[in-house]
């Protein structure tokens, strides 16, 4: 389907140039037929337009040169009998593949060449400056067309890379809610059920020489339980809701947090800025906690400082404390071993980093850079909309242009067959028309910002033809090319209807349209009393008014329908991808639920019923009991971090599997597409596979993988519509073509492709249309897939 949309077009134009040149008609009218020599040139610009127009897509500039190349030798060989409408399709293409500054210099080239054909052709007559203008507006028309197109497909494919990351914040839902929940919990576990056994075993230790630290041993156990039991019930109740930042001052809960580990008697100082908010100061929050746990664990009685500090931006915190004053007793093993790990994912989910290690003293220092700032600022949702709709960077100004030039170019084209003391003598007047004509297109420049503003003000600028007329007594041969104006009128008709509020709103504009055209016209027209040289009265005006404005009418609706479709499809665009992020979003709010659903229920049983049990021995006065039961919930709580590490580790999706008995499974060749497809088909997607067993026959294990690797991903991108793969080996190359994935032509699918191909000395090619192209050396041995490309599947 692709090689026939590339090569049907200039096929197309070559029949249409043997056509023509069989029946001697030019594009001027009759040439008669051509001689041999003309012949032969003619044959050879066409095809060597053809070949060129073939290449517009993959190498837009390279193709325009030879479609001006063709355009030279048809123009020099035949210059009535050669279309040349081939550097019009090119220069089309490189807009809307290239950027603006190239497609400037492009429409400079190609409006260079034309000019001088023209110059060869024409000489220094009359004809030769409506050529040229006619040459330079159609060609900055094209131009602005292409990048009309080519701000539209940008605005896809941004649209696209949004849903891609939607779909692959979806598929990694689960895990980023296993890794919160993981803190959490051993945050509470760490900062609670801790201080509770070292406290108990100083007290134990103590005993017989200070018997009154196992009353407030115990005190601080039942009061610390009650802590921790509330701590779990909040935990329990959050599982349920989303985890949403608190964008509250935590300046107040950072203190309170170091003034609860100060009470343990321990001394900790704290310096931090009064007005700490957002996802930073959470991360901060949770860092200082951690650091002052695994003090009281691993360095008890050490002094211990907390710093924060605003420099440049940003937040540096410095937790650092003093070499141990005494070993510390049983409680190396309390941690879940999460304790670092932990404190560098909450930096790097606030986006800083975090380093801990021994000081030269002999402690220990944690210092974490992080972004300042309150709560972030939501994405602009709906900003990708506006920059869709946007699109006149160089589209408005080339098509307002082309509406000045060309009615210009054809004032030009209609004089050239009066005398020379004609046009002397029309000159002022002709000046002036064409001076109300450039007024009259100015407007368009705000067609699409200001759609009615700008066909009102199109219609107010018409009206100036019969005033100018009246007030410069305009000759009507020379008013009578205010018609000229009329391409105005509809390029403002569409733009109603294309950027305006739809059908319901819009409706009038054709008549409105249709009559004030119909109106200025017959004014001017008739202000001198004569039509084309002959009187006239009212009543011919009139009847030439209704006959303007029935004339009219049925163009300026066409025109309006045809916009209505543009943005009837336009918003079925829009609304199909608010409609798929939205799906998205709800299948990762679903799964993260379903991770909180399952860890409410073994927090519920496994641990709630140890942190009661603990409130009960201490309320007994049993330390031993106390410090049994608060090892017992800790090591409740190690084993769910460990569960959850787990799960996260089996469900991340990192495309490896395991056998029976834990051994590794075979990885998936290209052999596996076939079962791969009709797991989809049996899903509900229509997804064909053509090129098996044929194109994968005899190549190497490591590219087997990869190209199974490699459609898995495209297909696994979250696109539910219909998908075609091909696979196609010639001259040591296999190609893989996947049509009809959108999501994995952008984002970060696209980026592991990209790695993937490129580890493989392949070639990838992500068309914004949903194609993907991959070329891969049938003897290539690519990089190891397992770490390039997480299963979607898994």
């Amino acid at each position: 389907m692709e090689t026939t949309r590339t090569w049907l077009l200039p096929l197309l134009l070559a029949a249409g140039q043997g056509a023509l040149l069989w029946s001697g008609v030019g594009p001027d009218g009759p040439t008669g037929p051509p001689g041999l020599l003309g012949m032969l040139g003619l044959v050879s610009a066409s095809a060597v337009e053809a070949v060129a127009l073939g290449w517009r897509r993959s190498a837009p500039l390279r193709a325009l040169a030879g479609t001006l190349a063709a355009l030279v030798l048809g123009g020099l060989v035949r210059p009535d009998g050669y279309l040349g409408i081939g550097p019009l399709i090119a220069l089309y293409s490189v807009a809307v593949r290239c950027p603006v500054p190239v497609t400037v210099r492009a429409l400079a080239g190609a409006v260079g060449v034309e000019w001088l054909l023209s110059a060869v052709q024409e000489g220094p007559r009359a004809p030769l400056l409506s050529s040229m203008a006619v040459a330079l507006g159609v060609y900055v028309l094209c131009a602005g067309l292409g990048e009309t197109r080519r701000q539209w497909l940008a605005g896809r494919l941004t649209a696209t890379r949004r849903l891609a990351g939607a779909e692959h914040t979806r598929r990694l839902a689960g895990d980023h809610e296993r890794r919160r929940l993981a803190r959490e919990l051993h945050d509470v576990s760490a900062h609670h059920l801790t201080s509770v056994v070292v406290t108990v075993d100083a007290a134990s230790r103590l005993q017989d020489s200070r018997p009154d630290l196992a009353a407030e041993a115990l005190s601080f156990a039942e009061r610390t339980g009650a802590e921790t039991l509330t701590a779990l019930q909040r935990l329990v109740g959050l599982l349920w809701v989303a985890d949403r930042p608190d964008h509250r001052p935590m300046s107040g809960r950072i203190e309170e947090l170091v003034a609860g580990f100060g009470r343990l008697g321990r001394p900790v100082t704290a310096q931090l800025p009064d007005d700490l908010a957002g996802p930073p100061a959470e991360a901060v929050h949770g860092i200082v906690r951690e650091a002052l746990t695994n003090t009281l664990r691993y360095a008890p009685g050490a002094a211990t400082r907390v710093l924060v500090r605003r420099t440049d931006g940003l937040l540096e915190l410095t937790v650092e404390n003093a070499p141990p004053r005494t070993a510390p007793q049983g409680s190396g093993d309390l941690g879940g071993g999460r304790g670092v790990a932990g404190m560098r994912e909450r930096a790097a989910a606030a986006g800083g980093e975090l380093t801990a290690g021994p000081t030269r003293e002999g402690g220990w220092l944690v210092r974490a850079t992080l972004p300042d700032g309150a709560a972030p600022r939501r994405p602009d949702e709906h900003g990708w909309r506006r920059d869709v709709l946007r699109e006149q960077r160089l589209a408005d100004p080339a098509l307002a242009f082309a509406a000045m030039i060309l009615p210009v170019s054809c004032i030009l084209g209609l004089t050239e067959d009066w005398s020379a003391a004609m046009r002397r003598a029309a000159l002022p007047a002709l000046l002036v028309v064409c001076g109300l004509l450039v007024l009259h297109a100015l407007p368009l420049l705000w067609r699409r910002r200001a759609p009615w503003a700008a066909f009102l003000a199109v219609l107010a600028t018409a009206w100036l033809g019969p005033v100018a007329v009246s007030a410069l007594r305009l000759p009507s041969h020379a008013a009578q090319f205010l018609a000229c104006g009329l391409l105005v009128e509809t390029l403002a008709v569409y733009a109603i209807a294309a950027f305006g509020q739809g059908a319901g709103r819009t409706w009038p504009v054709p008549l409105v349209a249709a009559f004030s055209a119909a109106g200025s016209l017959t004014l001017a027209s008739y202000a001198d009393g004569s039509m084309a040289g002959e009187p006239t009265g009212p009543g011919e005006a009139v009847l030439l008014a209704c006959f303007l404005s029935v004339l009219t009418a049925p163009l300026f609706a066409a025109l309006w329908g045809a916009g209505l479709i543009v943005r009837r499809r336009r918003l079925r665009a829009l609304a199909y991808d608010d409609f798929a992020f939205a799906s998205s979003m709800w299948h990762a709010d679903r799964a993260a639920a379903a991770e909180r659903q399952r860890l409410a229920a073994t927090l519920h049983d496994a641990v709630l019923a140890h942190t009661r049990a603990l409130m009960g021995a201490a309320g007994r006065g049993d330390l031993a009991e106390v410090a049994g039961t608060a090892r017992a919930a800790l090591a409740a709580m190690r084993e769910m971090l460990h569960s959850l590490g787990d799960a996260g580790a089996d469900g991340d999706g990192d495309g490896g599997g395991t056998g029976p008995g834990g051994r590794l499974a075979p990885s998936p060749t290209a052999a596996d597409l076939d079962a791969l497809c009709d797991a989809l088909c049996r899903g509900g997607r229509d997804v064909r596979l053509r090129g098996l067993p044929e194109a994968a026959r005899d190549l190497p294990p490591s590219v087997q993988v990869s190209v199974y690797r490699i459609v898995e991903a495209a297909l696994g991108a979250g696109d539910p519509g219909p998908a075609r793969v091909s696979l196609r080996r010639r001259r040591g190359t296999l190609r893989i073509t996947v049509k009809g994935v959108r999501l994995a032509v952008a984002g970060p699918v696209a980026e592991r492709l990209r790695v993937q191909v490129a580890a493989g000395e392949g070639r990838i090619q992500c068309e914004p249309a949903g194609t993907l192209r991959v070329s891969l050396p049938a003897g290539a041995v690519p990089a190891p897939v397992q770490e390039v490309f997480p299963s979607p599947y898994a």
